[in-house]
């Protein structure tokens, strides 16, 4: 191993994590080094289609932050929840149905191999490799069969940041009792404590700081404000309320936010474009609380038949058809297009058998191939509210076991989708409100973004930049060289 490693631990999920280690990533390209993200493994339905297969959507941002290709080695395991006590697990880029069926623990000692490889891959490649953790190092019961936190930075001989939550309360007590709950050996791993979404007069923390340092040695080397509008996508089950692009509200979107909702960054971009308001719909209650909804998005599930049940049973079904019959816009992206059907076919016991919510003329049958690529293609000539999109190009890509085509006996009967992209990407239905679409990525195309708003918003690579100028900001000067110097 050459490279320098820097490794960001958090004392909860939803610390801080991801966005930091990708404020890292850019922070150290930007000195000239040549850097990769890595994270061993992550539970996330949040993918994005790389070189050998897909990696989780954090890990392929961090590597555009760092400038580097994504790549299956900075995220060799990826687990893709589909109920709360079974995943599919994607190893080096693939399914693995062996691992999906497999006891957690029993897996966890199978895959350190090839996890450990891919980081040794990296280090060996690389000057900087900026490490993020899971959850918290210091969940002890799992402490034998950790992969992806400490055994992973002393592996890497890591420099380690733990970062906390300060706006959630106790600050202090979550960072100490993470500290002491690690071994001595790995104490010395952790060189500084960050407070992050801080709220207030910075001043006021004080004694709180050195207290902690006088009794762990660990100084806190930064206090991070709290950024709403940082324009990095969230991470899982993060839903941003304050979704309203400034100036005054012009486009309501509801997307319908179902417990296996997958691919939820793809719609950031909607939360930076001018006059649009973005709302996340768990109940009819909230749906006809937005009595102006002009679009209602049904996104991507990793597990479509369930959370079209759910759906069924939230009495959502009957409100997004109302909203149909009005004339209103319905869009459905992968697993949403396939809900939007007549019928979900499963003869190889892939996602589950049920009836669509009919506003398509289409069926899908699940496959057991898994359909992970990216492309590119245009859309043919539609017509209602989607018509601006007309022969508009966009590049995106597929993550699916279903395959959609028209429904046999509705053709015969003279109702069919219209196919409005190449191979069954797209369909709209005769009405021309509703459309469906395999890809994702639609309002991340800056073509797409034109067409349908006449906007553009903030690129990645601004966004990146803009979280590294943050970090330089706020820590301590000299501290973020130290980390891979080793000096002060």
């Amino acid at each position: 191993m050459t490279a320098k490693s820097v490794m960001v631990l958090g004392t909860t999920s939803n610390a801080g994590k991801s966005w930091l280690t990708t404020a890292l990533c850019r922070h150290y390209a930007r000195q000239g080094l040549k850097v990769a993200p890595y994270k061993s493994q992550n539970m996330s339905n949040n993918a994005r289609v790389v070189a050998g297969g897909e990696i989780g959507s954090a890990q392929y941002f961090q590597a555009l932050a760092a400038r580097a290709v994504p790549d299956v080695r900075m995220n060799p395991l990826l687990l893709k929840p589909e109920k709360d006590t079974q995943s599919q697990v994607v190893l080096m880029g693939q399914v693995n149905v062996e691992l999906s069926r497999m006891q957690w623990r029993g897996r966890s000692a199978s895959v350190w191999p090839v996890v450990a490889q891919a980081l040794d891959e990296l280090m060996a490649e690389n000057d900087v490799v900026v490490i993020e953790g899971a959850g918290s190092p210091a969940e002890i019961n799992l402490k034998s069969s950790d992969i992806v936190n400490m055994r992973v930075a002393q592996h890497a001989r890591a420099a380690c940041l733990l970062v906390t939550d300060i706006d959630r309360g106790g600050a202090f007590a979550h960072l100490y009792g993470t500290w002491a709950m690690l071994d001595e050996a790995e104490r010395s791993l952790i060189k500084g404590f960050v407070l992050n979404k801080f709220r207030g007069d910075a001043n006021l923390l004080a004694p709180g700081p050195q207290m902690l340092e006088d009794l762990t040695g660990v100084p806190t080397i930064a206090t991070l404000p709290m950024w709403w509008q940082h324009g990095l996508p969230e991470e899982d089950g993060m839903f941003d309320d304050r979704s309203t692009a400034a100036g005054k509200v012009t486009k309501t979107v509801a997307v319908i936010a179902y417990p296996r909702i997958s691919n939820l960054d793809e719609f950031q971009p909607l939360k930076n474009v001018p006059g649009v308001r973005l709302k996340w719909v768990r109940s009819p209650s909230e749906l006809a609380g937005l009595a102006a909804a002009d679009w209602i998005i049904l996104p991507g599930s990793k597990a479509t038949s369930a959370d079209l049940a759910w759906l069924r049973a939230q009495g959502l079904d009957q409100a997004i058809a109302a909203h149909a019959g009005r004339g209103g816009a319905v869009l459905g992206i992968c697993g949403g297009l396939q809900m939007l059907g007549e019928a979900l076919i499963d003869p190889n016991s892939i996602d589950g058998n049920g009836p669509g919510l009919g506003l398509l003329p289409v069926v899908t049958v699940f496959d057991e191939a898994k359909t992970v690529r990216h492309r590119q293609a245009a859309f043919a000539g539609l017509h209602g509210p989607w018509a601006s999109l007309s022969d508009v190009g966009m590049k995106g890509y597929e993550i699916h076991h279903g395959q959609t085509a028209p429904h046999p006996a509705m053709v015969a009967a003279g109702d069919a989708a219209r196919p409005v992209m190449p191979e069954g990407l797209a369909w709209q239905n005769a009405g021309g409100n509703v459309l469906g679409l395999y890809l994702h990525g639609l309002f991340e195309d800056p073509h797409v973004l034109q067409a349908l708003f006449g906007a553009s918003t903030p690129t990645l690579d601004s966004v990146f930049d803009g979280l590294a100028d943050y970090v330089e900001k706020h820590f301590e000067p000299g501290v973020l060289a130290s980390l891979i110097t080793g000096r002060r």
